[in-house]
């Protein structure tokens, strides 16, 4: 009798050309045809990419190759390497969908992911910083901006934007300066899947990017022009609303070292980077009664889901307060 996965792996080179050439086109496609970010094209290829390899390990080159045994396979290797839950659930995704797509373009004859299933990732509540506390960073930043330091009027602007419009860190970093309504007080962004939503800011956001964009911003480009005079022919002057010592657009890198900083010294668990503050941006308006889907709207999810662990956060935080205060608790 024949074997049915050699039979799988002649059907793939007629049908198809070598498995990791498929790997690169599909990359390809949710770059530009799905509009994904870099952030998460690249966790598909570095999924991808050991999928590849562990599928030359067992023998299989071609796209056609593929199964669901193969594809179980590398997912229990990933859980004896010790991988997280979440990663690993990341993986079957990723898979699932590289799958899906290998047999709507005809490159395969089925769908090979379809019936793949991982370990269900452990969901956690997403670090929230109170209210009072965000607003004493925010006092202290503001008080740093009266030495007349350009950089620190910078930072300032940027937590009091990444928390007023809930941004995420790639939103508030690929802002240009057109983006910005400083009349109305709103944000054009670009968020996931190239989705653009209109965001508002309040007062004291429009304060601070006043004070940045109209004196801490042109100080930090000419001063990065008066260097590149020395070194180089000067840059012109980047659309980035947010910019660097070198007068570059900010980078995603920068804003988490400087969040990380801020947040290092305040009380909460959970990762200290910039999400922190659209976490606690959308627990706040939740908080204050504002309505789930304007919440959803608001942070740019595709899925009310998504947006439904901060109904999960304001509970634990009510059950929280109950215990503290309550006398029969």
């Amino acid at each position: 009798m024949a074997d049915p996965r050699s039979e799988a792996i002649a059907r793939g080179s007629t049908r198809a050309g070598r498995l990791d050439a498929q790997v690169d086109r599909y990359l390809a496609h949710v770059r530009i045809e799905r509009g994904y970010s870099e952030h998460t094209a690249a966790a598909y290829a570095g999924d991808l990419a050991d999928l590849v390899r562990f599928a030359e390990r067992a023998g299989v080159v071609e796209a056609g190759g593929l199964h669901l045994d193969l594809l179980r396979d590398w997912l229990w290797e990933a859980t004896e390497r010790g991988l997280a839950r979440a990663t690993v659930a990341r993986r079957a995704a990723t898979a699932r969908g590289f799958c899906a797509w290998l047999e709507r373009t005809g490159a395969t004859p089925s769908d090979a992911g379809a019936r793949l299933r991982a370990p269900r990732a452990k969901r956690t509540l997403p670090r929230v910083v109170a209210a009072p506390a965000v607003s004493d960073l925010l006092e202290r930043m503001q008080a740093r901006t009266d030495s007349g330091d350009p950089i620190a009027s910078r930072d300032h602007a940027i937590v009091e934007l990444l928390y007023a419009c809930g941004l995420r860190v790639s939103e508030l970093v690929g802002l240009d300066l057109d983006d910005v309504d400083r009349g109305n007080r709103t944000v054009r962004v670009t968020g996931k899947g190239a989705k653009e939503r209109v965001v508002p800011f309040g007062a004291p956001a429009a304060a601070a990017l006043d004070a940045y964009l109209g004196r801490a911003r042109p100080a930090i480009l000419a001063a990065a022009s008066g260097e590149g005079e020395r070194k180089a022919a000067p840059r012109p002057a980047p659309r980035a609303v947010f910019v660097g010592a070198r007068g570059a657009r900010l980078g995603v890198r920068s804003v988490h070292r400087l969040v990380a900083g801020l947040l290092a010294d305040l009380p909460g668990s959970g990762p200290a980077g910039p999400h922190a503050f659209r976490h606690s941006a959308a627990t706040h308006l939740l908080d204050g009664g504002a309505d789930l889907r304007a919440v959803q709207e608001f942070l740019g999810h595709a899925s009310l889901g998504t947006t439904q662990i901060y109904t999960h956060v304001s509970a634990e935080r009510l059950k929280q307060s109950y215990r503290q205060a309550h006398p029969r608790a």
